[in-house]
């Protein structure tokens, strides 16, 4: 089998309009016939190039340097890449980011608003908040680099930074906020250590409302 063929045997195997990424099937070369990294990643851009320029798979599409997916017709024209799927890879998956801004206000139940934007915070942003135009968010770094232990902390912290900037029509915001802390079995203690160093005194102080609302006070 050759690489072209085991390629077009990997692309076959992934559904409709999920992104396939070329550094996943560099990997999958590498297992399949022992190539160093560098030759599969050689190897896997000639093989999709060569696939691509030859139409032997027609259902292919490229969406952006290094991602493809596979299309199909409907009533509504050809279905397009799973831009969820592609935003949660580059910038959220795994662990490296969250939501955050008025979306994560509409999603806990602060606004009933729905934004027009959307905002990511990620260990992908090295600098200021900038716009992914093919994507349609914003992404910013975060406080602190994002991990597993400290990503939804954080985005709590965020919504309790957010609540005097953002139209909030939530009766009681900080109960709705000690739910949320609830659902997720957050600790208080773990907030206060992350907002005393990451955020500023008013944000530590709307934590101690949360944490009245909540019962821990």
């Amino acid at each position: 089998m050759t690489y072209i063929e085991y390629t077009c045997e990997i692309i076959k195997q992934m559904p409709i309009g999920e992104p396939i990424y070329i550094s996943t099937i560099s990997d999958r070369l590498s297992d399949k016939f022992s190539l160093e990294k560098k030759k599969a990643k050689a190897a896997a851009s000639v093989a999709i190039k060569r696939i691509m320029d030859g139409k032997l798979m027609p259902d292919l599409r490229n969406y952006q340097k290094g991602i493809y997916y596979r299309t199909m017709l409907t009533a509504f024209g050809e279905k397009g890449i799973d831009k969820e799927q592609v935003i949660a890879d580059k910038y959220i998956l795994p662990d490296k980011g969250y939501e955050t801004g008025l979306s994560l206000l509409h999603n806990i139940g602060l606004t009933t608003q729905i934004p027009r934007e959307r905002i990511i915070a990620t260990n992908n942003s090295k600098d200021c908040i900038r716009t992914d135009k093919q994507l349609n968010v914003k992404i910013r770094p975060p406080k602190v680099k994002v991990n597993a232990d400290n990503k939804y902390y954080l985005q709590i912290l965020d919504a309790l930074e957010l609540l005097e900037k953002a139209p909030v029509d939530s009766e009681k915001p900080y109960a709705v906020i000690a739910n949320h802390i609830h659902k997720k079995e957050l600790r208080y203690d773990k907030l206060l250590y992350f907002a005393d160093r990451y955020y500023s005194d008013k944000t530590v102080l709307q934590l101690a409302h949360t944490a009245s609302e909540g019962g821990y006070i």
